[in-house]
Protein backbone atom coordinates (compact mmCIF):
# COMPACT_ATOMS: atom_id res chain seq x y z
CA UNK A 1 0.00 0.00 0.00
CA UNK A 2 1.70 3.58 -0.99
CA UNK A 3 2.35 5.71 2.18
CA UNK A 4 1.22 8.63 0.04
CA UNK A 5 -2.17 7.47 -0.65
CA UNK A 6 -4.43 9.37 2.22
CA UNK A 7 -2.29 12.17 2.90
CA UNK A 8 -3.06 15.34 2.41
CA UNK A 9 -0.76 17.27 -0.46
CA UNK A 10 0.87 19.25 1.76
CA UNK A 11 1.87 16.03 4.56
CA UNK A 12 2.79 14.24 1.39
CA UNK A 13 5.45 16.64 -0.03
CA UNK A 14 6.82 17.10 3.61
CA UNK A 15 7.12 13.80 3.83
CA UNK A 16 8.81 13.07 1.02
CA UNK A 17 11.05 16.00 1.76
CA UNK A 18 12.04 14.15 5.13
CA UNK A 19 12.67 11.04 3.28
CA UNK A 20 15.01 12.41 0.43
CA UNK A 21 16.38 14.38 3.35
CA UNK A 22 17.28 11.24 5.54
CA UNK A 23 18.97 10.04 2.12
CA UNK A 24 21.20 12.99 2.22
CA UNK A 25 19.77 13.94 -0.96
CA UNK A 26 21.63 17.44 -1.87
CA UNK A 27 18.08 19.38 -2.39
CA UNK A 28 15.52 17.54 -0.21
CA UNK A 29 12.66 20.38 -0.04
CA UNK A 30 13.02 21.20 -3.99
CA UNK A 31 13.06 17.66 -5.01
CA UNK A 32 10.41 16.92 -3.17
CA UNK A 33 8.11 20.19 -4.33
CA UNK A 34 8.57 19.41 -7.87
CA UNK A 35 8.01 15.67 -7.69
CA UNK A 36 4.66 16.15 -6.14
CA UNK A 37 4.02 18.82 -8.39
CA UNK A 38 4.68 16.65 -11.23
CA UNK A 39 2.92 13.48 -10.01
CA UNK A 40 -0.47 15.55 -9.15
CA UNK A 41 0.04 17.59 -12.31
CA UNK A 42 0.10 20.80 -9.81
CA UNK A 43 2.19 23.91 -10.40
CA UNK A 44 3.40 25.89 -7.30
CA UNK A 45 0.14 27.75 -6.93
CA UNK A 46 -1.74 24.82 -7.54
CA UNK A 47 0.61 22.97 -4.54
CA UNK A 48 -1.13 25.99 -2.35
CA UNK A 49 -4.35 25.62 -3.38
CA UNK A 50 -4.91 22.30 -2.79
CA UNK A 51 -2.72 21.81 -0.08
CA UNK A 52 -5.42 20.54 2.11
CA UNK A 53 -6.75 17.40 -0.39
CA UNK A 54 -5.99 14.15 0.27
CA UNK A 55 -4.12 11.99 -2.81
CA UNK A 56 -6.45 8.99 -3.96
CA UNK A 57 -4.39 5.46 -4.41
CA UNK A 58 -3.41 6.72 -7.80
CA UNK A 59 -1.64 9.63 -6.59
CA UNK A 60 0.01 7.86 -3.55
CA UNK A 61 1.38 5.39 -6.23
CA UNK A 62 2.84 7.80 -8.86
CA UNK A 63 4.13 9.48 -5.64
CA UNK A 64 5.72 6.18 -4.52
CA UNK A 65 7.50 5.52 -7.76
CA UNK A 66 9.13 8.99 -7.67
CA UNK A 67 10.32 8.78 -4.03
CA UNK A 68 11.86 5.09 -4.75
CA UNK A 69 13.34 6.42 -7.79
CA UNK A 70 14.51 9.71 -6.60
CA UNK A 71 16.12 7.46 -3.16
CA UNK A 72 18.05 5.68 -5.70
CA UNK A 73 19.84 8.62 -7.29
CA UNK A 74 18.08 9.08 -10.18
CA UNK A 75 18.50 12.76 -10.92
CA UNK A 76 14.75 14.48 -11.08
CA UNK A 77 15.29 15.78 -14.17
CA UNK A 78 15.39 11.48 -15.38
CA UNK A 79 12.45 11.29 -13.67
CA UNK A 80 10.41 14.04 -15.04
CA UNK A 81 11.92 13.56 -18.28
CA UNK A 82 12.03 17.42 -18.65
CA UNK A 83 14.72 20.35 -17.58
CA UNK A 84 14.66 23.68 -17.51
CA UNK A 85 17.65 25.65 -19.52
CA UNK A 86 17.98 29.38 -20.82
CA UNK A 87 14.04 30.20 -19.72
CA UNK A 88 13.39 27.17 -21.84
CA UNK A 89 11.63 23.55 -21.03
CA UNK A 90 13.47 20.63 -23.08
CA UNK A 91 12.25 16.84 -23.07
CA UNK A 92 15.04 14.76 -22.26
CA UNK A 93 15.97 10.96 -23.22
CA UNK A 94 18.51 8.76 -22.08
CA UNK A 95 20.65 9.54 -25.07
CA UNK A 96 21.25 12.84 -24.14
CA UNK A 97 22.57 15.03 -21.32
CA UNK A 98 20.78 16.67 -18.78
CA UNK A 99 21.44 20.03 -19.46
CA UNK A 100 23.31 22.05 -16.78
CA UNK A 101 23.77 25.55 -15.89
CA UNK A 102 27.24 25.77 -17.14
CA UNK A 103 26.53 25.19 -20.60
CA UNK A 104 24.22 28.78 -20.43
CA UNK A 105 27.74 29.93 -20.64
CA UNK A 106 28.29 29.31 -24.22
CA UNK A 107 24.90 31.03 -24.90
CA UNK A 108 26.07 34.38 -22.68
CA UNK A 109 29.16 34.26 -24.62
CA UNK A 110 27.71 34.05 -27.96
CA UNK A 111 25.24 36.97 -26.77
CA UNK A 112 28.17 38.90 -25.71
CA UNK A 113 30.13 38.83 -28.78
CA UNK A 114 27.13 40.06 -30.34
CA UNK A 115 26.62 43.35 -28.34
CA UNK A 116 30.09 44.12 -28.25
CA UNK A 117 30.19 44.04 -32.04
CA UNK A 118 32.81 41.08 -32.46
CA UNK A 119 30.17 39.42 -34.43
CA UNK A 120 27.48 40.26 -36.75
CA UNK A 121 24.48 38.73 -35.95
CA UNK A 122 24.53 34.92 -36.88
CA UNK A 123 21.89 33.94 -39.20
CA UNK A 124 23.37 30.80 -39.90
CA UNK A 125 24.07 28.63 -36.42
CA UNK A 126 25.54 24.89 -36.20
CA UNK A 127 25.50 22.74 -32.41
CA UNK A 128 27.62 19.80 -33.13
CA UNK A 129 26.69 16.99 -30.75
CA UNK A 130 23.18 18.86 -29.75
CA UNK A 131 21.89 16.43 -28.18
CA UNK A 132 19.00 17.59 -26.75
CA UNK A 133 19.03 21.03 -28.68
CA UNK A 134 19.74 22.95 -25.63
CA UNK A 135 22.28 24.76 -27.11
CA UNK A 136 20.95 25.63 -30.20
CA UNK A 137 17.29 26.13 -29.27
CA UNK A 138 18.52 28.99 -26.68
CA UNK A 139 20.53 30.48 -29.55
CA UNK A 140 17.55 30.75 -31.87
CA UNK A 141 15.24 32.64 -29.23
CA UNK A 142 17.99 35.04 -28.95
CA UNK A 143 18.75 35.49 -32.90
CA UNK A 144 15.57 35.56 -33.72
CA UNK A 145 16.60 36.13 -37.60
CA UNK A 146 18.80 32.64 -37.74
CA UNK A 147 18.60 29.61 -38.88
CA UNK A 148 19.93 25.99 -36.96
CA UNK A 149 21.45 23.23 -37.86
CA UNK A 150 21.79 20.33 -35.08
CA UNK A 151 24.54 17.37 -35.81
CA UNK A 152 24.96 14.37 -33.22
CA UNK A 153 26.06 10.59 -34.42
CA UNK A 154 22.94 9.28 -32.08
CA UNK A 155 19.63 9.21 -33.74
CA UNK A 156 17.66 9.35 -30.89
CA UNK A 157 19.22 12.53 -29.74
CA UNK A 158 18.58 14.14 -32.79
CA UNK A 159 14.78 12.49 -32.62
CA UNK A 160 14.71 13.88 -29.25
CA UNK A 161 16.08 17.44 -30.43
CA UNK A 162 13.81 17.64 -33.11
CA UNK A 163 10.91 17.30 -30.62
CA UNK A 164 12.09 20.07 -28.74
CA UNK A 165 12.30 22.48 -31.67
CA UNK A 166 8.66 21.50 -32.56
CA UNK A 167 7.41 22.31 -29.26
CA UNK A 168 8.91 25.35 -28.83
CA UNK A 169 7.65 26.53 -32.48
CA UNK A 170 11.21 26.54 -33.65
CA UNK A 171 10.83 23.90 -35.81
CA UNK A 172 10.85 25.68 -39.22
CA UNK A 173 13.93 27.37 -38.25
CA UNK A 174 15.72 24.20 -37.93
CA UNK A 175 16.90 21.25 -39.10
CA UNK A 176 19.06 18.10 -37.58
CA UNK A 177 21.28 16.02 -39.40
CA UNK A 178 23.03 12.63 -38.46
CA UNK A 179 26.83 12.19 -38.75
CA UNK A 180 29.94 12.33 -36.62
CA UNK A 181 31.00 15.49 -35.27
CA UNK A 182 30.61 18.37 -38.27
CA UNK A 183 31.64 15.91 -40.82
CA UNK A 184 28.48 15.88 -42.71
CA UNK A 185 28.55 19.75 -43.69
CA UNK A 186 30.22 21.87 -46.55
CA UNK A 187 32.55 24.67 -45.46
CA UNK A 188 32.01 28.14 -44.97
CA UNK A 189 28.75 27.86 -44.18
CA UNK A 190 28.10 28.79 -40.73
CA UNK A 191 27.97 32.51 -39.25
CA UNK A 192 28.44 30.26 -35.49
CA UNK A 193 29.37 26.95 -34.52
CA UNK A 194 28.61 26.08 -31.15
CA UNK A 195 29.83 22.38 -29.15
CA UNK A 196 29.16 21.03 -25.58
CA UNK A 197 31.30 18.22 -26.79
CA UNK A 198 32.71 15.33 -24.30
CA UNK A 199 35.33 16.15 -22.25
CA UNK A 200 35.57 14.24 -18.95
CA UNK A 201 38.98 12.21 -18.80
CA UNK A 202 38.23 8.11 -19.41
CA UNK A 203 40.24 8.03 -15.95
CA UNK A 204 37.88 10.13 -13.96
CA UNK A 205 34.43 8.52 -15.34
CA UNK A 206 33.87 6.98 -12.39
CA UNK A 207 34.49 9.90 -9.68
CA UNK A 208 31.74 11.79 -11.19
CA UNK A 209 28.38 12.14 -9.05
CA UNK A 210 26.19 8.73 -9.28
CA UNK A 211 23.76 11.51 -10.89
CA UNK A 212 26.03 11.98 -13.88
CA UNK A 213 28.00 8.80 -14.01
CA UNK A 214 25.00 6.20 -13.73
CA UNK A 215 22.25 8.54 -15.79
CA UNK A 216 23.65 10.34 -18.89
CA UNK A 217 25.14 8.72 -21.80
CA UNK A 218 28.89 8.15 -21.46
CA UNK A 219 29.72 8.85 -25.19
CA UNK A 220 28.45 12.32 -24.05
CA UNK A 221 30.83 12.46 -21.37
CA UNK A 222 34.14 10.60 -22.31
CA UNK A 223 36.37 13.11 -23.51
CA UNK A 224 39.41 10.02 -24.00
CA UNK A 225 42.81 9.63 -21.88
CA UNK A 226 43.13 13.82 -21.64
CA UNK A 227 39.32 14.77 -22.08
CA UNK A 228 40.64 16.35 -25.71
CA UNK A 229 39.72 13.52 -27.99
CA UNK A 230 36.40 15.56 -29.71
CA UNK A 231 38.06 19.15 -29.72
CA UNK A 232 41.14 17.78 -31.63
CA UNK A 233 38.50 16.45 -34.07
CA UNK A 234 36.16 19.27 -33.57
CA UNK A 235 38.16 22.44 -33.96
CA UNK A 236 39.40 22.01 -37.53
CA UNK A 237 36.14 20.53 -39.14
CA UNK A 238 34.79 23.91 -37.35
CA UNK A 239 37.48 26.17 -38.92
CA UNK A 240 36.68 24.95 -42.21
CA UNK A 241 32.67 25.44 -41.64
CA UNK A 242 32.93 29.37 -40.46
CA UNK A 243 31.93 32.01 -42.47
CA UNK A 244 34.21 35.30 -42.73
CA UNK A 245 33.75 36.42 -39.16
CA UNK A 246 31.96 33.83 -38.27
CA UNK A 247 32.49 32.50 -34.15
CA UNK A 248 33.62 29.21 -33.16
CA UNK A 249 32.75 29.05 -29.11
CA UNK A 250 33.41 25.34 -27.01
CA UNK A 251 32.20 24.72 -23.69
CA UNK A 252 35.59 23.45 -21.63
CA UNK A 253 36.32 21.74 -18.62
CA UNK A 254 38.14 22.94 -16.10
CA UNK A 255 41.67 23.48 -16.68
CA UNK A 256 41.26 22.64 -20.23
CA UNK A 257 40.68 26.19 -21.81
CA UNK A 258 44.89 26.73 -22.13
CA UNK A 259 44.84 23.29 -24.02
CA UNK A 260 41.90 24.04 -26.03
CA UNK A 261 43.39 27.59 -27.04
CA UNK A 262 46.16 25.64 -28.93
CA UNK A 263 43.64 23.71 -31.03
CA UNK A 264 41.79 26.89 -31.88
CA UNK A 265 44.62 28.63 -32.44
CA UNK A 266 46.43 26.11 -34.74
CA UNK A 267 43.53 26.09 -36.77
CA UNK A 268 44.02 29.34 -38.17
CA UNK A 269 41.12 31.06 -35.86
CA UNK A 270 41.80 34.58 -34.42
CA UNK A 271 41.57 33.23 -30.28
CA UNK A 272 39.31 35.56 -27.84
CA UNK A 273 39.96 35.95 -24.18
CA UNK A 274 37.98 32.71 -22.70
CA UNK A 275 34.28 33.23 -21.18
CA UNK A 276 34.12 32.43 -17.59
CA UNK A 277 31.07 30.83 -15.58
CA UNK A 278 29.87 31.72 -12.50
CA UNK A 279 32.60 30.07 -10.49
CA UNK A 280 35.39 32.03 -12.12
CA UNK A 281 36.03 28.69 -14.77
CA UNK A 282 36.96 29.86 -18.02
CA UNK A 283 34.35 27.55 -19.58
CA UNK A 284 34.09 29.03 -23.08
CA UNK A 285 36.68 29.10 -25.85
CA UNK A 286 36.21 31.38 -28.35
CA UNK A 287 37.99 31.60 -31.73
CA UNK A 288 37.34 33.79 -34.93
CA UNK A 289 37.17 33.34 -38.24
CA UNK A 290 39.55 35.80 -40.13
CA UNK A 291 37.11 38.15 -42.78
CA UNK A 292 35.26 41.14 -42.70
CA UNK A 293 32.34 40.66 -40.03
CA UNK A 294 33.20 42.62 -37.12
CA UNK A 295 36.27 44.22 -36.03
CA UNK A 296 38.70 41.45 -35.83
CA UNK A 297 40.41 40.50 -39.65
CA UNK A 298 39.34 43.48 -41.23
Amino acid sequence: MSEFAGLTVEAARRHLAGLLRARAVDTPDLDARLLTGSALGLDLTGLAVSAARVLDAAEGARLDAFARRRAAGEPVARILGVREFWGLTLSLSPATLVPRPDTETVVEAAVELVRAADLVTPRRVLDIGTGSGALLLALLTEFPDAFGVGADIDGEALLTAADNAHGLGLGPRTAFVRGDYGAAFAGGAFDLVVSNPPYIRSSEIGDLAAEVRDHDPRRALDGGPDGLDAYRRIVPQAAALLAPGGALLLEVGQDQSEAVDGLVAAAGLILLPPRRDLAGVARVVRGRNRGPQGRPGQ
